[in-house]
């Protein structure tokens, strides 16, 4: 068990749901040879303590007419907060996450937008916020992901 006290049987419990959040109880009780009781008990407790944080769907967002991905790393001024670097990209609708950086970077932000000429768009939204000294772009040519 680790600091969590999340043990074996726990992590197979979340890699099935990381694998298909939707998977039934039925369906991972049989998998980790617990009733479907043990199995509610267990991913409930990983709830409550903060272990699982919640529930997501994965989107194709070509299909949405989003299909170009970046991610951008942005510099502030030296004595802009976190909340503020958070807030300053929180609020652009094509961001799907902001990550804020010890060292150079101070953040690294992840979105889609529709084309380049989008894209130039968001970079300029991003220049404007304020407190924003730099920028660098990089696009995104192919992806993978663990999935559980």
């Amino acid at each position: 068990m680790n600091a969590a006290g999340v043990d074996d049987t726990d992590l197979l419990l979340l890699d099935l749901l990381r694998a298909d959040a939707r998977r039934t109880y039925s369906e991972m009780a049989g998998e980790v040879g617990l009733s479907v009781a043990a199995v509610k008990r267990r991913v409930d407790r990983l709830r409550e303590i903060g272990v699982i944080t919640g529930f997501t769907v994965q989107v194709d967002h070509a299909k949405l007419g989003q299909g170009v991905q970046a991610f951008i790393e942005l510099r502030f001024l030296g004595n802009t907060r976190v909340s503020e670097i958070v807030r300053a990209v929180s609020t652009i609708p094509e961001v799907d996450a902001v990550f804020t950086l010890a060292g150079d970077p101070d953040a690294l932000v992840q979105l889609h937008v529709r084309d380049l000429a989008h894209l130039q768009q968001v970079i300029d939204t991003l220049r404007r916020s304020g407190s924003v000294t730099g920028t660098r772009t990089l696009l995104v040519l192919g992806s993978w992901e663990r999935r559980n």
